[in-house]
């Protein structure tokens, strides 16, 4: 198995579609690339993001690229929808180096690669969001959420 941590705005929906994805194994929502080792105090430059655990024979770097495409807006500068913040920021992390190349071709292969803002960078950390941010869309399905519900149940 391998893991990436995928950010693309407010992670409540984005952990929801992520986890019915074919190879995803498991979703875990967190903030990725922050100072603090802790959820506690003041905001510290964390993204946040969605720890994916996945099965590289199903699923590929390419591929999830594809699907966090489906979710968001490629070209906003720290905005999904409604939410507005350097935390809503969308991005591939990766201790993984292979990843990001995979990831990095990804959006170059693409015809408008010189507008997207999606970052791709080494995780340099990772802290588990609160318990109440855990599939939060499941335990309260009525939330806010960017991504369209049809959209957050296609891969189901």
């Amino acid at each position: 198995m391998k893991t990436v941590y995928l950010a693309g705005g407010c992670l409540w929906g984005v952990q929801s579609f992520i986890k019915t994805l074919p190879g995803v194994i498991s979703t875990e929502a967190g903030r990725a690339n922050g100072t603090s080792d802790t959820i506690d105090g003041e905001y510290d430059g964390y993204a946040e993001c969605v720890k994916t655990e996945f099965d590289p024979a199903v699923t590929s770097i390419d591929a999830l690229m594809g699907h966090l495409f489906e979710i968001i807006d490629p070209y906003s500068v720290d905005r999904q929808g409604e939410d507005v913040g350097r935390k809503y920021r969308t991005g591939l992390y990766s201790e993984d180096p292979k990843h990001l190349e995979e990831a990095e071709a990804f959006i170059h292969r693409r015809g408008d690669h010189d507008r997207i803002a999606v970052e791709v960078l080494p995780r340099t950390n990772y802290v588990r969001s609160a318990e109440e941010h855990q599939d939060r869309l499941d335990k309260y399905p009525n939330d806010y959420c960017h991504i369209p519900k049809e959209l957050l149940t296609k891969y189901r």
